[in-house]
């Protein structure tokens, strides 16, 4: 009976949505009353901060249940169909105190709450925020979360409803401007990809990150490939989860760190619309849908987005769609089940690179007309919850990826031109399709011991992907979107699989209520293999290939925070991390001057961290901390000579870097400092002024370099030069304004130069591949506007002062050459709330 009203319920939420969002809600809260499948109760009440403000966005939990929701923009929430029973309600949020209160529950009864919360001096919990509540824009992730632990980490939470940036086209610079140390590459002006890293590492696609979606791996391939291809519209994220080096133990292969996106949850009433259009500069339109709701134990989320643009640059337009849809369903009050997808389509055109001469002449010509890029993507995940108690909890999940890469164009030199004669060149297309799955299973329990509760936190993880690499088809001659070849075969076609197997346990004992120690290890068991063709032979034989390499290590680290009072700490931790041979190390560039070292090991080394973070009264924020990262076994490529006295190329393990620095995070509310830390709302507004400051030192103790000339093998060392793409500083400063539901952010961004190769090449080489990225400074505007709770208005201005810049020289696709930043740009969204 249960499981036909199940259906029921499914087919008539399905139905509702013919009718306008009144009548669905009405109509939702009638069916429920009539198809409750037990004898229940229901909860409902109102959260409101300490002057009686409606806090929205916190969370109210029933603990020892999986039954949560977050409380709309009145501060509303409501259980329905909750078991007879006594109970304890939990609110919690980023910037508010834990609140509990007890409630019984009565047949066919709902009991009603008013609750008020108190602002927290430390950041407790792992959930919303209070918005527009002053410095909630950036927080630090608790000791403790739902399935993992924090304590003694480096970490930051980015609230994005309460941030003011050009969450439109996912800029970067933006998002990450009180996140100290955040290196952007701003090669893509769409937004489509997101290339981010810290602490000297390469910020390619963020793949010196472990990326996630709600805590799923969405990269390419997180051992062999892990180049992040998606990542969602940040109008749908809720928060950005950044945890640095000190993750690796719980969240395996990176050294940058980890990289969650985690979306809006689904609203707590039957029924929620959020919709956002935006116009802009170059052609830019965007329209962003979202529609969620709670009906009793179903939870129902998804949206829908499109965006697309001419782009600043020639031959730079683009199309692109997102797709999401969630449900979950509460079995009972101790198991929940969901189900989610996310889908990505788009088509970009590349306009390829530039020499310094043409950069210097006009950075937004271009070259290259007929070279397209494609992402279709798409991952399916299940997941359960189950409450042993409320000090015991599992979460365990199943996920997919479907994915392509897909490239068409020309692809040599940009000093060679692209001609369209008659017949026209034909283009090159590359394509990789990716097809994994895993599974992640996580306990987090919390125990007594002598006195205090201590928390253990264990996982297993499964993964299994395989990567089909086909490159250098012959494709047509035209100069639109195509994967047409002209001739039947990929000259090189590889399968590329990957199995890993990990095991991890981490345990934050509590020496005393203020101080923690959170010792952990993880056990790594990972496989991959190769094999194909490399090429085809003018008779067309095959040259082969076939690789396999299977290994086990073991990670440790551990952590520890002291806190002096209740806000302010002092953090350290120390976790050794690795990077494992990927694909590309695999695969030779030719096939009979090549050989990959039998022995070659994945990189390894380790993190530090130290650090002391926390808040002044109402007016201050801080997060002030060194790092170290110890990067061995760097991989690269040596040109030897073999007995025949004959040159080769050999792929091997060459070198080690050492990246060492500050970061820094300061932001200061002058107005409540002068009012004696009250924060007030003062009839002229309230401003915070922060900065956000790294300073890195990153470079090579060791990086050998082996070349053959005349005979002759010559071997030097690099010692001591700077990594590549890792400038020494990287500041963003910044003034936030707001008086009631008026908001204005103006950012200074200031990025130090760098070199682009190891050799730290001056002068630029003819092709642009190689030489100096200039220092550069670029200054945003951007505004939003709040009527009624429901209706938004937001404005901005990308690169106020149209400053000429660029922060990569590419050495293949989508370039070579200098690849120019976006210059001036604006846009205006209008947005509702239902």
């Amino acid at each position: 009976m249960r499981s036909r009203s199940f259906t029921c319920l499914a087919l008539f939420v399905a139905s509702v949505n013919l009718f306008p969002p009144t009548t669905q809600a009405k109509a939702l809260a009638i069916f429920i009353a009539n198809n409750d499948p037990v004898a229940t109760g229901g909860i409902q009440g109102y959260v409101v901060d300490a002057v009686g403000q409606p806090a929205g966005g916190v969370q109210v939990r029933l603990q020892g249940t999986v039954r949560r929701l977050t409380t709309d923009e009145r501060g509303f929430f409501q259980f329905k169909n909750v078991p007879e029973g006594a109970y304890t309600l939990e609110v919690s949020g980023v910037g508010v105190q834990v609140l509990t209160q007890p409630v019984n529950v009565r047949r066919a009864e709902i009991s009603t709450l008013n609750l008020t919360v108190q602002e927290a001096m430390q950041q407790l919990a792992t959930v919303n925020i209070v918005a527009a509540k002053g410095l909630h824009d950036r927080e630090t992730l608790p000791d403790v979360g739902q399935s993992a632990i924090y304590a003694g980490k480096k970490t930051e939470v980015i609230n994005l409803d309460a941030l003011d940036a050009n969450l439109v086209t996912n800029n970067s610079r933006q998002v990450f401007s009180k996140t100290p140390g955040v290196m952007v590459w701003e090669n893509d002006g769409s937004g489509m990809q997101v290339g981010v890293s810290v602490r000297g590492l390469s910020p390619n696609r963020s793949w010196e990150f472990n990326v996630r979606q709600n805590g799923v791996d969405v990269s390419s391939d997180p051992f062999g490939y892990p180049e992040a291809y998606y990542n969602p519209p940040m109008e749908a994220v809720e928060r950005i989860e950044l945890v640095r080096g000190g993750a690796s133990l719980q969240y395996g292969p990176q050294f940058g760190g980890l990289l969650n996106y985690v979306l809006k949850p689904a609203a707590s009433k039957p029924f929620s619309l959020e919709t956002q259009q935006t116009g802009g500069s170059y052609g830019l339109f965007s329209t962003y849908n979202r529609v969620s709701g709670t009906v009793g134990r179903l939870q129902y989320n998804g949206y829908i987005h499109y965006r697309r643009a001419d782009g600043w640059r020639d031959n730079s337009r683009y199309g692109i769609f997102n797709g999401y849809a969630a449900l979950s369903y509460a079995v009972t009050n101790k198991l929940k089940l969901g189900l989610e997808v996310s889908r990505l389509y788009n088509e970009s055109q590349q306009p390829g690179g530039l020499t310094d001469a043409q950069f210097a002449q006009n950075a937004r010509q271009s070259s290259r007309a007929r070279n397209w890029f494609s992402t279709p993507w798409t991952v399916p995940t299940l997941t359960a919850e189950y409450a042993f108690t409320d000090k015991t909890r599992l979460t365990a999940t199943l996920h997919g990826l479907v994915g392509e890469r897909n490239s068409i164009g020309f692809t040599q030199a940009i000093t060679t031109p692209d001609a369209l004669t008659a017949t026209g060149q034909p283009r090159q297309i590359d394509r990789d399709t990716y097809q994994n799955w895993g599974s992640e299973l996580r306990l987090l329990t919390r125990y007594q011991l002598l006195g205090q509760e201590h928390t253990l936190a264990t996982g297993l993880k499964y993964f299994n992907g395989h990567t089909q690499r086909q490159q250098q088809g012959r494709g047509d001659t035209g100069t639109d979107f195509n994967l047409n070849l002209q001739t039947d075969r990929f000259p090189r076609d590889l399968s590329l699989g990957v199995v890993n197997v990990a095991a991890f346990a981490e345990n934050l004992f509590r020496l005393s209520p203020r101080w923690t120690v959170t010792p952990g290890l993880r056990l790594e068991s990972l496989s991959n293999n190769i094999s194909g063709r490399l090429s085809l032979n003018a008779n067309g034989s095959e040259n082969g290939v076939s690789q396999q390499s299977t290994r086990r290590f073991l990670l440790a680290g551990i952590g520890t925070e002291f806190k002096f009072n209740q806000t302010i700490a002092v953090y350290g931790n120390a976790s050794q991390a690795y990077r494992p041979v990927l694909f590309s190390d695999l695969t030779p560039a030719a096939v009979t001057d090549f050989v990959v070292d039998p022995n070659l090991r994945d990189a390894r080394g380790y993190t530090l961290d130290a650090g002391i973070r926390g808040r002044v009264q109402n007016y201050l924020n801080f997060d002030v901390s060194y790092f170290f990262v110890n990067y061995n076994d760097r991989i690269g490529t040596l040109t030897l000579l073999n007995e025949a006295g004959r040159p080769y190329q050999f792929r091997t393990n060459i070198g080690q870097s050492v990246s060492q620095g500050v970061e820094a995070y300061v932001e200061l509310d002058p107005v409540a400092a002068l009012a004696g830390g009250v924060r007030g709302r003062a009839a002229y507004g309230h401003v915070s002024l922060f900065g956000s400051v790294g300073y890195t030192d990153a470079r090579y103790r060791s990086l050998r370099v082996a070349t053959a000339t005349n005979g002759q093998a010559v071997e030097t060392n690099l010692r001591d030069r700077f990594v590549e793409n890792a400038p020494n500083f990287i500041g963003r400063f910044g003034l936030n304004y707001s008086l009631k539901s008026f908001t204005l952010t103006a950012l200074m961004n200031c990025v130090g130069r760098a070199y682009s190769d190891a050799n730290n090449t001056e002068t630029p080489t003819a092709n642009a591949q190689t030489g100096v990225i200039p220092a550069y400074r670029v200054f945003d505007l951007s505004a939003s506007l709040t009527v009624a709770k429901r209706y938004t208005l937001r404005t901005g201005i990308n690169n106020l002062t149209d400053e000429r810049y660029f922060t990569r020289r590419a050495g293949g696709y989508p370039g070579p050459g200098i690849l120019p930043a976006d210059g001036r740009t604006g846009y205006v969204s209008v947005g509702l709330r239902l």
